[in-house]
């Protein structure tokens, strides 16, 4: 009943909106805060157990969410991006300890905690807050200092103050946003696409006598599309069972680079007269799913949708997420994407991704379990570190963190599926959240009070802001007077150095292009890792 009452009460109250902006399912904590002030709690030991179920839920979806894109936001153009994001990160954590020294009374041994919370609500980082929490437990295991309450502290100024450094970030560097529209329009038009090669070729191979289409595409490993076939003096449009034989000539449209090693394969080109155009046929849009498990790692760049296909892949998402499709986009079961050409060309490609959603209805319950063991053994694993006074342990939010990511990324491999649909990860996350939020803020509900209203609580409120808006002003200025970002992918960068999904749909709503998603996307799966993997070795070095 208790945390029915909380985390109900929270949701509906998270959806109310001051200038656009809610507080989301982050509200659960308040009114966990409250409920605590007022003694309507529980019994410790059922709080902690909840809290750490709760934690272990949301960190392990967030982890299988990233891990598909964790390893590619490394590679070419993504390594300047994620290098300005570490520089976010860092300058938070040093405005933290900076405002800790110059404000607040070091000899007090609550003072650093409750910073440490103020850190994470300023970058709205619940992840972060409960592996801090967790390893706040390992240090003070009888008298936990409470980082909640500097968290509700400095958490709602945070939501808002990205945004309005980001739009500060736009004046310091006297950006114009027609121009931003123009570049990303002209570098779109720029981007060079692999030549198509249109080509009659005669069957001659007598190895593909009686093969079909689909024999012949899997052995050549080749993209090509067939089609005509001109067989016994009558055209037809082939499919993938279609059968050839020699003497069959073909109508086959390939990229420049695959013309001779499919010549040599079939047989010769030769001059034909035969070519009947298709009928015009009424472009479509769809969104496809992958779930043809061959397609696992393929790259986009490898697959020619433009020049072989005669289609266009506009966007791709995944686990709810904007990826960008750039030619080193390894594609993954569970995979969207949107897809614009003639309505043959489109359903050749439904073909060749799989896009049976009947394949992905089945909930994969055991991969989750089995990573969450194996992520609760590899973060009580202990790592010893000179200087450092206890054993590093990941804990129960940097090992199913880490364990996800990986699963997520190779678990195919294994034989491990690791698909849940996107409406599946949500709910799960958000339910891990919810009695994360909710236990954490009844614990913290009793000293709430003293602590902030009564205490030092403005000086959390405006540390916490300090801490949201210099990394942001001086990291946002970097990234476009040095690296010549364009402003656009500097918001999504900013929105996902925070991770916070409030700044990326004010930075969607700025711009008409990808750009922000690419951004966010390109840094969030490093930003998350950092914020959890950070948030530990601040409390063991410095807390303990």
């Amino acid at each position: 009943m208790l945390y029915a009452i909380v985390i109900a009460i929270g949701v509906y109250l998270g959806k109310i909106k001051v200038a656009g902006i809610s507080l989301g399912v982050t509200f659960v904590l308040f009114a966990g805060i409250v409920a605590g002030h007022f003694h309507f709690t529980a019994p410790i030991d059922i709080l902690n157990f909840i809290q750490d179920f709760g934690l272990i839920l949301f960190v392990f979806m967030i982890g299988l969410q990233v891990g598909p894109g964790f390893f590619e936001s490394f590679k070419k153009g993504g390594v300047s991006l994620n290098l300005v994001a570490t520089g976010v990160i860092l300058l938070n954590i040093g405005i933290m300890f900076a405002c800790y020294f110059l404000f607040f009374d070091t000899s007090d041994q609550h003072a650093l905690p409750m910073m440490v919370g103020t850190l994470y609500g300023a970058v709205t980082n619940t992840p972060g807050l409960g592996a801090a929490s967790e390893a706040l437990n390992a240090v003070f295991p009888v008298d936990t200092p409470q980082i909640a309450s500097g968290y509700a502290c400095a958490y709602p100024l945070g939501v808002v103050g990205i945004i309005l450094a980001t739009v500060a970030v736009r004046y310091i560097c006297k950006v114009n946003l027609n121009d931003e529209e123009r570049q990303l329009q002209e570098e779109e038009a720029a981007n060079p696409h692999a030549k198509p090669r249109k080509m009659h070729i005669r069957v001659s191979n007598s190895y593909l006598a009686g093969r079909t289409l689909m024999q012949i595409s899997d052995f050549l490993n080749r993209d090509f599309v067939c089609s005509r076939i001109l067989h016994e003096g009558q055209v037809s449009i082939p499919n993938r069972n279609t059968i050839f034989e020699l003497g069959d000539e073909l109508l086959i449209v390939c990229a420049e680079a695959d013309a001779e090693p499919i010549k040599a394969f079939i047989g010769p080109e030769i001059d034909a007269d035969w070519n009947v155009e298709l009928e015009a046929q009424p472009m479509v849009s769809r969104r496809i799913v992958v779930t043809r498990p061959s397609m696992n790692g393929k790259t986009l760049g490898k697959m020619h949708f433009s020049s072989v296909y005669g289609v266009n892949v506009t966007r791709i998402t995944r686990q709810g997420m904007d990826i960008f499709a750039g030619r080193n986009h390894h594609f993954h079961i569970g995979d969207r994407i949107m897809v614009v050409g003639p309505k043959d060309n489109v359903d050749r490609v439904a073909e060749i991704m799989g896009n049976s959603v009947r394949r992905l209805d089945a909930p994969n319950i055991a991969t989750i379990f089995i990573g969450i063991m194996l992520g609760i053994i590899f973060g009580s694993l202990p790592f010893a570190i000179p200087g450092m006074p206890v054993p590093l342990k990941l804990g129960i939010a940097g090992g199913p963190l880490i364990i996800a990511i990986l699963i997520g990324r190779f678990g195919y491999r294994v034989k491990l599926v690791t698909y849940t649909t996107t409406s599946a990860n949500m709910m799960l996350r958000e339910i891990g959240l919810v009695l994360f939020l909710a236990s954490v803020g009844i614990k913290a509900g009793a000293d709430f009070w003293d602590t902030v209203v009564a205490g030092d609580g403005l000086k959390y409120v405006y540390t916490g802001f300090l801490i949201t808006v210099l990394p942001i002003l001086i990291m946002g200025t970097v990234a476009r007077k040095k690296y010549h970002f364009n402003y656009f992918t500097i918001m999504g960068m900013l929105a996902g150095s925070y991770t916070d999904p409030p700044a990326l749909a004010y930075a969607n709503q700025s711009c008409s292009k990808e750009a922000p998603a690419i951004g966010y996307s390109t840094v969030y799966p490093l930003s998350m890792f950092l914020r959890i993997f950070t948030a530990q070795i601040i409390v063991l070095f410095f807390c303990a």
